[in-house]
């Protein structure tokens, strides 16, 4: 269930509640007449059904509540009510289905802002990879899988071409671009500090490395993981399962791919270092893709319940 707040014109109170009181999945309906200052307005609070949610969320702003009001929107984690637990059942569908698109523009919105905690947590990931590439140690570059946080500028891109937000998808491809770029030049300077204090040398790079080999040699199985982590990836978003994000974050080669790429870069092996490129320009297509299709087939399935 979910708890909303709102903050809501007198002379709008009426439709709200009207609302409210007619949207399957919704209960404990409360009003506070003239209890808000700023904005001045009602307070209504209501519980509803996750899966009843996203329609009545679209319907509050279609009355202009967001604009000359507020909505607040929380989770609630226990509900011990017979009334809940009945909304729950009259509502269509399954809570853990249902997609809230408002608070996915949200949450990508702000996951795929260039800030310099997403600069660093992109650059410190390559670096750790940079380190795995060089030992071959399949350990560090799950690890550096598991700390980038690249995740969130690539649901951004699949949210925005769903959403048609030419804003979104600048953001997010900004992020991408210079996130990755940033990274791998100062990947590039790391390998050389590493190089100059005998930590790193040609040689490490250009051996055989079984654990660490694939990285630089994509192929159809590279992109094939990577479309099945898209759909995993945005279900996980979609349905409020976050904790399986981090089983998509190290199920794609994207960092250690960009790590390669720039120790190779920095050792002069060109051929390498481009192979390391098309895995990752590999791994972010399939996972773009596979996202705005996951995301596609949710909303047509989602509009054929409401109709329903």
């Amino acid at each position: 269930m979910l708890h909303l707040r709102m903050i809501v014109p007198a002379c709008r109170t009426q439709a709200v509640l009207h609302l409210v009181e007619n949207t399957v999945g919704t209960t404990h309906l409360a009003v506070l007449t003239g209890a808000a200052r700023e904005p001045r307005g009602d307070v209504i609070l209501c519980d509803v059904a996750r899966e009843a949610a996203d329609g009545l969320l679209h319907e509050l702003r279609a009355l202009g509540i967001d604009r000359d009001g507020s909505i607040a929107v929380e989770n609630i984690d226990l509900s011990l009510s017979t009334r809940a637990d009945t909304a729950e059942k009259d509502a269509p569908g399954e809570g853990a289905d249902a997609v809230l698109w408002e608070s996915l523009a949200d949450a990508t919105h702000e996951e795929s802002t260039l800030s310099v905690t997403y600069l660093a947590f992109l650059t410190l990931a390559t670096m750790i990879a940079a380190c795995g590439v060089v030992l071959d140690n399949a350990i560090l570059i799950v690890g550096a899988m598991a700390v980038g946080p690249e995740f969130g500028p690539l649901a951004g891109v699949c949210t925005a071409l769903v959403r048609r937000a030419p804003r979104l998808a600048w953001r997010s491809l900004l992020a991408l671009v210079v996130g990755f770029a940033v990274a791998m030049a100062a990947t590039v300077g790391f390998s050389l500090f590493m190089d100059a204090v005998g930590l790193f040398d040609a040689g490490a790079l250009t051996a055989d490395r079984p654990n660490t080999n694939f990285i630089y040699r994509p192929d159809w199985f590279s992109f094939v993981v990577a479309v099945l982590a898209g759909i995993a990836g945005v279900l996980s978003l979609t349905s409020a399962k976050s904790g399986a994000l981090v089983g998509v974050a190290i199920s794609v080669t994207t960092v250690p791919a960009a790590a390669n790429a720039a120790v190779a870069f920095g050792y002069r092996s060109y051929k390498q270092a481009w192979g390391s490129t098309e895995q990752l320009l590999l791994n972010l297509a399939g996972i773009v893709v596979a996202g705005t299709l996951t995301l596609l087939a949710q909303k047509l399935f989602w509009a054929r319940q409401r109709q329903r």
